[in-house]
């Protein structure tokens, strides 16, 4: 299915040059302007890439003149109450979302072909990239066959899933898979995938995208509108669906000065980070301006971009100037496609970074690039930025202080250490105590995708290598570049094997230990720490490290550049001032500090022209289909429609059509309902959607087990996300979940009602289920931070949870709930479970969802005590649009996009 050319209504469309002889056509923004529909050149950039969407798609059926009004007349001080309806160039999927997303378009097929309908009609019309990258594991480390060994395990284990990835890409026309072992799909993105403008239905047009994935916003750093949405969203994208979002607020932060000499670009993200979550600018568009943001490598400009979620915004944008021009030649863009970017975007006034006072925000905010110092993040937040040399200090302080702050380690064992049997894995008389460092890991596309820092990484280690010092053997080091291309200027450079020296060999291409990712510990090590309640730490180039995230015995986690962890890896402990102590002692007896191995500025600009060759890139990415053999070589079932195969433990129908029927179903109110959980604040993603390894002893295991799956093949909860039966049984099974309804204790459980029986959420929810009781999660503030997990929101409904009610919302988990037919409800300012005193005995009624809803009204819940009094409270219904309120009537998005394409026919 292809678009069909688009109307022009208001006569936008012109010619433009597109430079080397050539000319294009495009929907013009100053002609907008010129049309009196609004001072459009003084609107942020980022804005004016969204208007000229909505301008382009004008008359289409979808999209009113009001829409392009609306827009293009923004205020920047405004009260946001407009939905803005976006449609997206494109769509970017890891194979974590992709999967289940691939499952629910297959469901939908299915659907479609028992309506009596051709399921072909189900077909993405956005083009649709897939990067597998998520599945592979850290099982081997240290060795020169760790890649090899770790690529064999991660076909061994995911084979259904591959193979119905396969099928996906032959089943749909507009469907491409990047397949496992080329990179993370942020820098394949970065690197290839994005071209900055496209040629469609014969007119050119901006890069723009939503992807399965939060950080998508790295894109951001090539002047690229995208952000991360859940997979229910990208669906109805790929379908055609406007990505409809309420206007947005646009805070400029200003960037002066330059960064000192030895400051990385992991220093300025996490001093960002934390700048920025102190702002409050969640759901907001955050825009670099200014002559600090000018000088920024687009490199560095993509470190910050992508840690947009961390911060909280929706982008963390950079407008397109001569350094992203030349980051595109660098990394292989033909020279055509580098001066139709630069065309294009000067004829539509969008070319470079403004300066103070050019462009009207929301709000302003500055930063002096010159104050950034050397930083980390953590233990358990990646905004809870540190200097460096408060680390050990903190890190004290944290393991005295009582939970949930601290770890609560009294000040005679904090010191202890604990002996390790002796084996042939570990040094005989090795010990391991509070604060040891066991796992170091340069991953993530964060900082893997930026040469600068990854260089200093191995000129850090050449250094250590040449004065003798070696890592001690509790620590796991691991290297999972998010590009092939890195391996690559690593080896030119001699700079692999000096990591080599130090046991950061290559362990995969893809998302490793910032996801969960980590694979095991050695046994006798991680025995030693859960007998002892050890607070071990690991260090990671990563952009996430909330509780349990890394890995489950791990309690601090610290964020920090690629160099930091290998400094950390060769010091072993996080309780060492590494601006002050020394890492180790050389062979010749003598200490060595951090600075005598931290390399200048000009060491590492020396080795970057190896890092930025194009033809390599370009070769890198010349194959993509073939680029591994063992992925040619797999076979997979052909059709329009999936074979869906019963006894698979890993790829299932999903369940959202059960009963489906073209007519749209009476809507009702929630009564009696019971509280699943109450929980506290920043409750993350992690803490809800299934993540990490299976439990045997856990009802996702217990189910594994009971379909003859062995333990040692139970892969994660990431790689079974195709499978409902598995992650339903895994919602907020986090190890370090609080439900407040079991107070002191950490996990899955909650307290059944009326029986006071404790059981584990989902034993609880299915006991709900029986007894036809609609179930309620009560929550604090930031409710949903973190990766943008659909199936936060897929297991929240399929546990029979009709209404989340929070202080805050994070937007990626409230869209989510919407797009699976569950509300979110805000509760008064001041106000919370907590403060109600409710503890979950209590029987709650929402009678005013029943019926007609509008965008951010006003409900009550009416609360019955056991005791019989009853009290009510109003709360806020965070449906902000009014086409999330038709997807609430519908049950969700996918009701709603199916019965759409089944009205049209």
């Amino acid at each position: 299915m292809t678009a069909p050319r688009l109307p022009d209504p208001l006569g936008l469309q012109a010619p433009f040059d597109l430079g080397g002889g050539r000319t294009g056509r495009l929907v013009s923004l100053p002609a907008l302007e010129r049309l009196g529909l609004g001072r459009v050149s003084r609107l942020p950039v980022s804005l004016r890439i969204v208007l000229e969407s909505v301008a382009r798609h004008l008359g289409g059926g979808r999209i009113t003149e009001d829409d392009v009004r609306a827009l293009a007349g923004w205020l920047p001080r405004a009260e946001r109450t407009r939905e803005i309806p976006f449609v997206v160039a494109r769509v970017l999927l890891q194979d974590f979302t992709g999967v289940p997303l691939l499952v629910d378009l297959a469901a939908m097929r299915a659907a479609a072909a028992r309506q009596g309908q051709d399921p072909g009609r189900i077909e993405p019309i956005v083009p649709v990239d897939l990067v597998v990258d998520h599945s592979v594991q850290v099982d081997a480390w240290g060795s020169a066959d760790a890649l090899g060994a770790n690529m064999a395990l991660e076909f061994q284990r995911n084979r259904q899933r591959y193979q119905f990835l396969k099928w996906g890409a032959g089943a749909f026309r507009t469907f491409r898979i990047v397949p496992p072992g080329f990179g993370i799909c942020h820098q394949v993105n970065l690197e290839y995938l994005a071209k900055g403008v496209f040629e469609r239905s014969g007119l050119f047009l901006p890069d723009s995208l939503v992807g399965t994935d939060s950080h998508t916003t790295m894109v951001n750093g090539l002047g690229v509108v995208a952000w991360g949405v859940g997979g229910i969203e990208a669906e109805a994208a790929m379908l055609g669906q406007p990505s409809a979002f309420l206007t947005p607020d646009v805070v400029g932060l200003r960037l002066d000065g330059a960064l000192r000499p030895g400051v990385t670009a992991t220093d300025l993200v996490l001093t960002v980070t934390e700048q920025l979550r102190r702002a409050k600018v969640v759901g907001k568009f955050v825009e670099f301006f200014g002559e600090g943001a000018r000088t920024l490598p687009a490199a560095t400009r993509a470190t910050i971009a992508n840690m947009a979620p961390e911060y909280g915004a929706t982008m963390g944008f950079f407008p397109t100037d001569e350094r992203t021009l030349e980051y595109l030649a660098a990394t292989g863009r033909t020279p055509d496609e580098v001066r139709a970017v630069e065309g294009y975007l000067r004829a539509q006034g969008l070319f470079g970074i403004p300066l103070p006072g050019e462009v009207d925000f929301s709000q302003e905010l500055a930063l002096d690039l010159g104050s950034v110092e050397p930083s980390v993040a953590g233990p358990k937040r990646p905004q809870d930025r540190l200097a460096l040399s408060a680390l050990k200090a903190r890190f004290g302080e944290l393991l005295g202080q009582p939970a949930p702050e601290g770890f609560g380690v009294s000040a005679g064992a904090a010191a202890q250490r604990y002996p390790m049997a002796p084996a042939t894995a570990t040094a005989p008389g090795t010990t391991l105590g509070h604060g040891d460092v066991v796992i170091a890991a340069i991953t993530s596309c964060t900082n893997t995708s930026n040469p600068a820092v990854m260089l200093a990484a191995g000129l850090v280690a050449r250094k250590a290598r040449a004065r003798g010092l070696t890592v001690p053997p509790w620590v796991k080091t691991s290297l999972a570049p998010g590009s092939r291309v890195v391996s690559d200027y690593l080896q030119r450079t001699g700079l692999q094997a000096d990591l080599d020296a130090l046991g950061f060999q290559v362990v995969g291409y893809g998302c490793t230990t910032c996801i969960g990712n980590s694979g095991p510990l050695e046994p006798r090590l991680e025995a030693l720490v859960t007998a002892q309640d050890l607070v071990v730490a690991s260090v990671l180039s990563g952009n996430r490290n909330f509780e349990a995230r890394v890995h489950a015995a791990v309690k601090a986690n610290f964020l920090m550049s690629p160099p930091l962890v290998v400094a950390f890896a060769l010091a072993g402990t996080v309780e060492r001032d590494l601006t002050r102590e020394p890492l180790g002692t050389g062979r010749d007896g003598r200490p060595v500090l951090l600075a005598d191995l931290w390399p200048s500025t000009a060491e590492v600009d020396a080795l970057l022209v190896e890092a930025m060759h194009p033809e390599r890139y370009r070769a890198n990415y010349a194959d993509i289909a073939g680029a591994n053999p063992a992925w040619k070589a797999l076979e997979a079932p052909g059709g329009a429609s999936y074979a869906w195969q019963g006894d698979s433990t890993y790829i299932a129908e999903a369940p959202w059509f059960e009963g489906f029927r073209a007519a749209l179903p009476p809507s009702a109110g929630i009564a009696g309902a019971r509280a699943l959980a109450i929980l506290g604040d920043s409750v993350t993603t992690d803490h809800i959607s299934p993540a990490g390894n299976i439990a045997a002893g856990s009802p996702a295991g217990r189910w594994l087990i009971g379909r003859g799956v062995a333990q040692s093949d139970f892969n994660s909860y990431g790689a079974r996300r195709g499978h409902h039966e598995v992650m339903v049984r895994g919602t907020f099974a986090n190890v370090r979940l609080k439900n407040l309804m079991v107070p002191g204790v950490e996990g899955g459980v909650t307290v059944h009602q009326p029986s006071g029986e404790r059981l584990t959420i989902f034993e609880a929810a299915e006991r709900y289920r029986t007894s036809g009781t609609p179930l309620l999660v009560l929550a604090g503030q930031e409710y949903g931070t973190g990766s943008s997990r659909d199936w936060a929101a897929k297991g929240t409904r399929l546990l029979g949870v009709r209404a989340v009610v929070a202080r805050s919302f994070e937007r990626i988990h409230r869209a989510n709930l919407v797009g699976m037919g569950v509300l979110p409800l805000q509760w008064p300012d001041g106000v919370d479970a907590a403060s109600l005193g409710f503890d979950g005995s209590e029987i709650y009624d929402l009678p005013g969802v029943a019926g007609a809803l509008t965008p951010r009204q006003q409900v009550a819940l009416r609360v019955t005590r056991r005791d019989g009094g009853m009290e009510e409270v109003t709360l806020l219904l965070r449906v902000d649009t009014p086409v999330e309120v038709e997807y609430l009537r519908h049950g969700g998005i996918l009701p709603y996009v199916l019965r759409q394409l089944l009205e049209a026919r």
